[in-house]
């Protein structure tokens, strides 16, 4: 479990920073533009940069591929998670009409409006945890020249 607190810990960050974000929206009207859903990558993306640069100075030399990309991964499963959960709890319980509101404005012909909504933020989420991920590894990789010319 220690090897996964790290990351546990940043994508606990990201959600709380992501929820934020969300309520700010929420408060000015603006929750129910999708497109403000964009800066939602850019918060993800910066927890899962962190996550892989500390993974790396706390391996310094053990550092590899497989454990900084678990690193990024797993900021972003659990951003991605707490976030999905707190947006269904907050579309369901606390603002009940947001769906409705939502589905008027982007989708009136799905019966299962509900599901689609939770399955899509879901799977942005995992998408971008995962594309940012493998972007940011080839920045922290290092690569076969460096190890020829130290051996």
């Amino acid at each position: 479990m220690n090897h996964y607190a790290l990351p546990i810990r940043f994508g606990v960050a990201a959600s709380g920073c992501l929820i934020a974000y969300f309520l700010v929206l929420s408060l000015l009207g603006l929750h129910v533009n999708v497109f403000y859903s964009l800066f939602n990558a850019v918060i993800t993306g910066f927890a899962i940069y962190e996550a892989i640069k500390f993974y790396k100075l706390k391996k310094g030399n053990a550092f590899n591929y497989a454990g900084g990309f678990m690193a990024g991964l797993i900021t972003g499963g659990v951003a991605t998670l707490i976030f999905t959960l707190f947006f269904a709890l907050y579309s369901t319980e606390l603002q009940p009409g947001f769906l409705e509101e939502l589905s008027t404005k982007w989708a009136n012909n799905y019966k299962s409006f509900e599901a689609i909504v939770f399955l899509v933020v879901a799977t942005m989420g995992f998408t971008t945890s995962l594309v940012l991920t493998l972007a940011f590894m080839q920045l922290f990789k290092t690569s076969n020249t460096t190890k020829i010319k130290s051996v």
